[in-house]
């Protein structure tokens, strides 16, 4: 979920898995998940899913191959190949076929199709748009993968959310919390959630904190807006909070910007099951993260009028 920069395509960009080889690439892009171009942090992430569910590290991680594979093929680009920007949105896919659909060679098929779509998508997103596309790219093709899965009967499009034990307290609350983040790769654990803070904090102690930040501050939400226990303790309401929040500070190093991206995005979790049909997945977010950033933008140009 890197920021956008710029990107050109260069000869030699389906040459070789460039910097340091194909392993670091994946760990790369599998760190981007959480805007971190970090391979020892990308490890701790497949660990931290691996702890939930070793079919989902291994979900992920096929996405993450699948993903600068196509690039390379297509030539999208060399140094976005190696910093990982073609890996993280189709290790989401991974995860999200793992974690969302039955084991069966159709969806499998799906989800390979949806994770090489994924690569392409991300390289016309970041060309054609001027701002930061974050998951699109993996929302657009994770939509399109369970919605034809769905379509073929193998398990509909939104599914219930699983139901948790609620615990009462600050201990409870603490589990929401790290189960947020954990949700980021679709993990209910609070151990997972630990695992990838440890990752976040490896590359910046403070990102690692902003992104507590904001999983606490969208699970306080959640409860204040009394939505479903069981979901706010699986942290179904924390990981796009957390993302959120993580997007805003990384445009402006401010916990201000970071409260307000990781509060906006907690109405949007029911708005797309409910008006449109789908699951949010990431999209609550994206739509957070761009609100922000087009209130900074804002308030730029309203501070260089009265200059």
């Amino acid at each position: 979920m890197a920021a956008k920069k710029a990107q050109r395509a260069t000869p030699a960009a389906a040459s070789s898995a460039g910097d340091g080889g194909i392993l670091l690439v994946v760990l790369r892009g599998l760190g981007q998940v959480m805007f971190q171009r970090n391979a020892a942090t990308g490890a701790l992430f497949l660990a931290g899913m691996a702890f939930a569910s070793p079919w989902l590290a291994a979900g992920a991680a096929v996405g993450a191959v699948i993903g600068p594979l196509v690039a390379a093929a297509l030539k999208l680009g060399q140094a976005d190949l190696e910093d990982g920007i073609y890996g993280y949105n189709s290790a989401l896919v991974g995860a999200a076929a793992a974690a969302l659909l039955p084991q069966t060679l159709v969806t499998a098929a799906l989800a390979v199709a949806a994770a090489a779509a994924a690569a392409p998508l991300t390289w016309l997103l970041r060309r054609q748009l001027k701002f930061p596309t974050y998951t699109t790219a993996f929302v657009l093709a994770a939509w399109g993968m369970l919605l034809a899965a769905g379509a073929l009967g193998d398990r509909p499009a939104v599914a219930p959310a699983a139901e948790a034990a609620v615990r009462p307290g600050w201990e409870g609350f603490v589990d929401e919390v790290f189960a947020g983040v954990g949700q980021v790769m679709f993990s209910s654990s609070a151990i997972s959630g630990l695992c990838f803070l440890a990752g976040i904090a490896l590359a910046s102690w403070r990102q690692a904190v902003v992104a507590v930040f904001g999983a606490a501050l969208g699970t306080v939400g959640a409860i204040y807006h009394g939505d479903p226990a069981g979901p706010v303790a699986l942290g179904i309401y924390g990981y796009n909070s957390a993302l959120a929040a993580l997007a805003a500070y990384l445009a402006r190093p401010s916990l201000v910007p970071a409260a307000v991206a990781a509060l906006a995005s907690v109405p949007l979790v029911e708005f797309f099951p409910a008006t449109v049909g789908v699951p949010a997945l990431t999209a609550p977010f994206i739509m957070a993260a761009w609100i922000v950033l087009a209130l900074m933008a804002i308030d730029a140009a309203f501070g260089q009028r009265t200059a």
